[in-house]
């Protein structure tokens, strides 16, 4: 055999054997519960298609050589909120499933003992219980609805845990409140941290080019249509580039109706 062809024949066999091995990986956190593995065929129909598994790089003792197993973590002797690394090697031409791959997600069981916004504007609230470091989301009631302020990252973990956020109270009675979405999708929320701000109400002149207000304050400005055109939060608004027409305005803690002429 020439040189030529024997590097070609190795250059195959190595990306023969790249090809076969395939992963699947997964990462969360423990939470108490096992994982479940669909294991089918390998493609040739020779013995199955996982190859091996590995916990946080161990590798694991569980019997992988049936069409369906668990892979036992508490074995492990992992703590609750401890993170989890899964890496499932297998063969290609097939494809294994993880039954349920969410009990490794992290969930929002956050419990809040005390919420409320100081004299210095600060939003303050305590936590424990949290199984994960999932975000939390700010928001204010005003306008009749419940709008984003800003994120707090989450620290996780079931010690109790403190955290602030700066906020910006309209005139009147306020209410805030902390939220936390997990693989889920579904929100749950804080109680609502109520703050009675003494400052006077807002009013507002308005030219062809912009709109000013009194006092600094959080504002969006809607079309005839309700699609939102301009928001922000200060003393002046800029409307120089909107068309001629008729305008919707939130502002302070007041709704009200404008014309660009």
């Amino acid at each position: 055999m020439s040189l030529k062809k024997y590097v070609t024949s190795l250059i195959l066999m190595f990306t023969v054997l790249f090809v076969e091995g395939q992963e699947l990986k997964l990462s969360g956190i423990y939470q108490g519960d096992n994982l479940y593995v669909m294991n089918p065929f390998a493609a040739n129909g020779v013995g199955f298609c996982i190859q091996e598994v590995r916990v946080n790089n161990k590798l694991s003792t569980d019997e992988i050589g049936s069409s369906a197993f668990e892979i036992d973590l508490s074995q492990y002797n992992f703590k609750i909120g401890d993170p989890v690394s899964i890496v499932i090697k297998h063969k290609s031409n097939c494809q294994p499933k993880v039954l349920n791959p969410n009990v490794i997600q992290t969930k929002s069981t956050f419990k809040v003992s005390k919420i409320e916004v100081g004299k210095d504007k600060v939003l303050r609230w305590s936590t424990t219980d949290e199984s994960g470091a999932l975000d939390f989301v700010v928001e204010q009631y005003r306008w009749n609805k419940w709008v984003k302020l800003g994120k707090v990252k989450g620290l996780g973990g079931n010690k109790p845990n403190q955290y602030t956020f700066n906020v910006s109270p309209h005139s009147g009675q306020n209410k805030f409140r902390v939220k936390q979405i997990d693989y889920s999708k579904k929100p749950r929320y804080s109680p609502d941290a109520t703050f009675n701000s003494l400052s006077p109400f807002v009013s507002f002149k308005i030219s062809k080019t912009e709109i000013v207000f009194s006092m600094p304050t959080m504002y969006e400005v809607y079309d005839g249509y309700g699609n939102v055109v301009l928001v922000g939060n200060g003393t002046n608004a800029d409307i120089s580039k909107l068309k001629v027409g008729e305008y919707f305005l939130n502002y302070d803690n007041k709704m009200e109706t404008f014309k660009k002429k």
